[in-house]
């Protein structure tokens, strides 16, 4: 098995991922996490690692706070795209962009990390659980690593109430997969133990898109996105909905004065 690299979907996929009320809500819970427990530093400048990003929506807007970021993924076509928007700023950037996979990344290369980032990434992977074992190597004592993963759960429930039987009895393995449906989902309590395995105390945990993803697919002209989204940071930390997210994030802490 390989772990996948979007070249040739780069442009579909980064429109699904923020170009989309489904990328409005995904980044709204993230950075609703986020938000506090950065505070938690204080003033000073972070470094940052953005490990799988893509074209780096979170590198650029923690460049922006004025945070030191690095941004790897396997992907050219995806750190072309951040390249471009990274020039067009406003404002000068501070972040550098690495084209490689994330198990190449080490400590001695690349220093350590006050904060990692590994967003829709895990699910791709071959090891997913040995590659975070080896990025966690380069998080800080007291570091933050913000981890959020397809829900292999909600991926069945989706299925269930969408009729689709004879995939859920194949336990969701199908043929011929579809090009962006994850070839790894993960479940909650299985991630929970790798958490505790690292000596990461999980400080956040929320559902990434509970309601969106099981709404009706025939909505009225006038539905209101924005009170969707209200009702989406409402109920991501409630469970049992936090456990139907499509995504599940947890941030977590490592040990350390």
């Amino acid at each position: 098995m390989q772990d996948k690299n979007f070249d040739k979907l780069a442009q579909k996929f980064a429109k699904n991922i923020y170009g989309t009320p489904k990328g409005e809500i995904r980044a709204s819970v993230l950075w609703r996490d986020l938000s506090p427990a950065l505070s938690q530093f204080g003033e000073r400048k972070l470094r940052i690692l953005d490990a799988g990003g893509g074209f780096g929506y979170f590198s650029q807007k923690l460049a922006r706070l004025g945070h030191e970021v690095i941004l790897c993924d396997i992907s050219a076509a995806m750190l072309a795209k951040a390249q471009t928007q990274i020039e067009a700023s406003p404002t000068p950037l501070d972040i550098r962009l690495i084209h490689a996979p994330i198990q190449a990344l080490s400590v001695e290369e690349h220093g350590s990390f006050d904060l990692i980032l590994c967003h829709a990434v895990v699910e791709w992977l071959a090891d997913a659980k040995a590659t975070m074992t080896g990025l966690l190597t380069m998080l800080k004592p007291a570091g933050l690593f913000s981890l959020m993963f397809y829900n292999k759960e909600a991926m069945r429930f989706h299925a269930l109430v969408s009729g689709n039987f004879d995939y859920v009895a194949a336990d969701l393995v199908v043929k011929k997969k579809v090009r962006l449906t994850p070839t790894h989902p993960l479940y909650i309590d299985d991630v929970k133990q790798w958490f505790n395995d690292w000596n990461i105390s999980i400080e956040t945990q929320s559902g990434v898109r509970v309601i969106h993803d099981y709404l009706k697919k025939n909505q009225a002209a006038d539905f209101d996105y924005a009170k969707l989204l209200q009702m989406e940071l409402e109920y991501s930390q409630r469970e049992p909905y936090l456990s139907l997210g499509r995504y599940v994030h947890f941030l977590g802490r490592s040990q350390g004065a």
